[in-house]
């Protein structure tokens, strides 16, 4: 099967955000930092290509320049197994300038898209009880940061 590899594209800060994603995920490291020579087109010296996995996947981040933003349309979800997991991966991601959205949904202070998720939410707002499943479901989407407990105890009518 083919290796399939995101490519991220910042304006100047690949290795600052590889870095800062390494610092964040278990398994993480960084597998290699290349650089523009003189013939361009990134100034001579400055970082091109950052290699680095996250939790033992290949990702790639480019200094290509201006051109290019992030968008909501690309996301990457983390599957989070307890409320904890959910906390630490929210407060880390939104630290300083992230942006919470709604749902599990922010953006990092580099404009990337993350989801964070707890495993057991697809179960909760998708229970066979369809009452039930619509008050964890109305539950969560007032939220920011996903909270288990609450979408729980919503979802049991409490």
């Amino acid at each position: 099967m083919p290796k399939i590899t995101p490519f991220l594209w910042y304006e100047t800060q690949a290795e600052e955000a590889a870095n800062f994603y390494v610092s964040i995920f278990p398994n993480s490291k960084i597998i290699k930092v290349s650089h523009y020579s003189d013939a361009g087109p990134g100034r001579n010296e400055t970082v091109m290509v950052v290699q680095f996995e996250l939790d033992g996947k290949p990702f790639l981040a480019l200094n290509g320049g201006p051109h290019y933003k992030f968008t909501e349309a690309v996301s990457f979800t983390i599957d989070c197994k307890n409320q904890q997991e959910v906390d630490h991966y929210w407060q880390k991601l939104t630290a300083d300038g992230g942006q919470q959205s709604m749902c599990g949904w922010l953006k990092d202070k580099y404009g990337l898209s993350w989801q964070v998720t707890p495993t057991i939410l697809g179960e909760l707002i998708s229970d066979p009880d369809k009452e039930k499943a619509k008050r964890a479901m109305e539950a969560m989407l007032k939220m920011k940061k996903i909270d288990i407990a609450t979408i729980q105890r919503a979802k049991d009518g409490k």
